[in-house]
């Protein structure tokens, strides 16, 4: 017989944001602890609700296999002290020891015996432990007990069900709570005890009880209501999985409402009224589909009514009129600041008070500094330097904002917003939001070249000023996001095809953040410019390219130049996937191991000096043109950012260096002769090195 298992802890409500981790928490404790008790099982599935976590687990072994371990003891001949501790040790009599015949004379054994354990007792224990020890992110003590529990405790269903369909209870307490065969219907509808057999039975009877047991399952319910009663009414709800996780979380049985925005708040920005119907009221924005203006808005309640919902609807719409009204407020006051006489000025002035970091000064120095930066990248990237460096000026402006203390997720967008309003250029406003970008992988990068700007002046100062101060990045700690700052640098050049001198503008960088910290030092730009190759090889590799390659094209020079650096690598990496690459590759490995072992064996560096009159054969003075053509080709392509023609110049030296191995010994016993040979697979080395670093590149 295979039972299965069903658990259950019933709470107060649980944070909605820490039910998932919960629940998969409860299932990896719970069946740890089964395997290493010994009890296999066939299947586990954890749900979560507001109210309760649930394991399922199926097919498990009714009892812990019998085992048994072998001891070896002391020689037969060992003092009695000796054989007495190892008996102790074993739990054994002497008698119960077995005499065994070795190389090195005669050793007892002990043979030790550990019968096997009902299911219903491992299980008793390990879920006590794990009920005892569960990883809350935070937790609280209730009652007279000990026991800790994210929200009080109100019981704990334990049942082992066969296939038959008997159940039993696992003896079980905690705390003064008993296990049982008992869970709960939702807190409205169906709040009476229900008795449950197995998991089957169990689901059935919260889902009559109306309680939906899965989350996913919530998720899609609430989404799918959503988008139908929107599109019913010509509009469409604006997508937010988080909130949709979140909401799912709040709620057993989702009833999906719909609801009017009156008409005094249509006109706040799209923004404003997205971000505090979410943060305040956990409701869904709803739009227009032609004009895309937000109209209405999803709540979800937890329960069925008798008029449809609309009392539910009518005490929302009047809460969310009083959240609206402050966010109304707020934004007449910001602009009427923006548009005054000095303008969104007053809210930098302000910022001369609020500090960034106490050795990198205030937010005002900060904003000082990018632009000063941007004044020094804009001629470099083809953007309007007077323009840049107003957008520098202005881009945190709305950090002193109403509205943006209010609702800080919104710093930047309101920036445009009050740019705009003051009627300042468009490519001033359109820096405010954008300069941030990109926050994470999958946020889209500016292509404006004013935000562009001010986006690489931003996160080129955190770069630089973090480093001066001595607060860079240790192992998975980062906390100044100093590596997306060095991912965001890295997107906006590639991503634009922007060629930077980035090792000079570090440096001009690091002359504007001036020496800080407590030793008052200099960010080191070669430092900087290292750890943001670190984070191009992993952004690299994340679309295929190896990290080798990168290395091969960093040890050829023009480090400080991403965009240009990127495209010599692709043009290598597909030189390489080409038959004349991979045997061009060989060929170098070739050229420079011997080259090594003779400047080793010889003590001098053959670097220079190879010259045709001293070649011998047909195939020597073949490699000595074509190396002399693939220089000529090669030198002009890398002036010109054309690494395809230098690449394919490179990989045109294939067959005359094969062509060389195959006919030449270049160890001849003419000295002469062997040093010009020497000389000449150095001349491959450096006409190679004019395109990469061959010698990086991995078997």
């Amino acid at each position: 017989m295979m039972p299965d298992l069903l658990i259950e802890l019933f709470s107060e409500e649980i944070p909605a944001r820490m039910q998932a981790r919960a629940a998969q928490d409860l299932k990896k404790l719970v069946t740890d602890g089964l395997v290493d008790a010994g009890l296999t099982y066939g299947s586990a599935a954890a749900f979560s609700t507001p109210r309760r976590l649930t394991l399922a687990i199926g097919d498990l072994l009714a009892a812990s296999p019998t085992t048994k371990e072998e001891r070896k003891g002391p020689r037969a001949d060992a003092p009695q002290k000796a054989i007495d501790g190892f008996l102790r040790g074993a739990g054994l009599q002497f008698d119960q020891l077995e005499r065994r015949e070795t190389p090195k004379g005669d050793v007892f054994f002990a043979v030790i015996e550990k019968p096997g354990q009902p299911a219903a007792d491992i299980v008793a224990k390990v879920l006590e432990d794990a009920i005892r020890n569960f990883p809350w992110p935070k937790s609280m003590r209730w009652g007279s007990g000990s026991l800790r529990w994210v929200r009080p405790l109100h019981s704990i269903l334990c049942v082992l069900s066969d296939e038959a369909g008997l159940a039993s209870v696992v003896p079980l307490e905690v705390d003064g709570i008993v296990a049982g065969d008992v869970t709960f219907g939702h807190r409205f509808h169906a709040p009476a005890p229900l008795r449950v057999t197995g998991f089957e039975d169990y689901a059935a009877k919260l889902r009559r009880a109306f309680v939906c047991l899965d989350a996913a399952e919530r998720a899609d319910a609430i989404w799918n209501d959503a988008c139908n009663q929107a599109f019913a009414s010509g509009l469409e709800v604006i997508e937010d999985k988080a909130l949709l996780t979140e909401v799912a979380g709040l709620v057993e049985w989702p009833v999906v409402l719909m609801g009017r925005i009156d008409a005094a708040f249509l006109d706040l920005p799209a923004e404003v009224l997205q971000t505090s119907m979410k943060e305040h009221q956990k409701f869904f924005s709803v739009r227009n589909v032609t004009t895309g203006r937000i109209e209405r808005f999803i709540t979800v309640a937890n329960r069925e009514t008798a008029d449809q919902g609309a009392t539910i609807l009518a005490g929302n719409q009047k809460v969310l009129a009083a959240r609206l009204a402050d966010a109304k407020f707020f934004w007449e006051n910001d602009l009427r600041v923006a548009s005054g006489a000095a303008g969104m000025q007053t809210w930098v002035d302000t910022l001369k008070a609020v500090t960034f970091h106490n050795k990198l000064g205030t937010q005002a120095d900060l904003i000082d500094r990018m632009a000063q930066m941007a004044a020094v990248l804009a001629p470099q990237l083809g953007a309007d330097a007077a323009l840049s460096e107003q957008a520098a000026r202005l881009a945190k402006a709305d950090l002193s904002s109403e509205m943006v203390y209010e609702f800080p997720e919104l710093q930047g967008i309101m920036g445009g917003y009050y740019a705009r309003a003051a009627g300042l250029p468009e490519a001033v406003a359109q820096a405010a939001p954008e300069h941030y970008a990109p926050l994470g992988p999958s946020d889209a990068v500016p292509h404006a070249p004013i935000s562009v700007v001010v986006a690489l002046a931003e996160k080129i100062d955190k770069l630089t000023g973090f480093w001066a101060i001595d607060e860079k990045p240790t192992g998975s700690k980062d906390p100044f996001a100093l590596r997306r700052a060095a991912l965001g640098v890295i997107r906006l050049l590639i991503e634009n095809d922007l060629s930077l001198d980035l090792d000079a503008a570090l440096s001009a960088a690091a002359a504007i953040v001036g020496p800080r910290g407590d030793a008052g030092t200099l960010a080191q730009p070669s430092d900087i410019l290292g750890f943001i190759h670190d984070r191009l090889k992993v952004y690299l590799r994340d679309q295929g390219l190896r990290h080798d390659i990168i290395d091969a094209c960093l040890g050829s020079g023009g480090q400080g130049d991403l965009a240009v650096l990127v495209k010599r690598a692709r043009a290598l990496e597909a030189v390489l996937r080409t038959e004349d690459g991979e045997n061009l590759i060989q060929g170098f490995r070739r050229a420079n191991n011997i080259l090594a072992q003779a400047e080793q064996k010889d003590g001098v560096e053959y670097s220079f000096g190879a010259d045709p009159k001293f070649a011998e054969t047909e195939a020597e003075r073949a490699l000595f043109a074509a190396l002399e053509q693939a220089g000529a080709e090669i030198k002009p392509a890398i002036a010109a950012q054309d690494f395809g023609r230098a690449v394919a110049a490179m990989a045109a030296l294939r067959a005359p260096v094969d062509g060389f191995f195959d006919a030449v010994q270049v160890n001849a016993e003419n000295a002469a002769v062997r040093r010009n040979r020497l000389n000449l697979l150095s001349q491959i080395r450096s006409t190679c090195g004019l395109v990469a670093d061959l010698s990086r590149i991995e078997g």
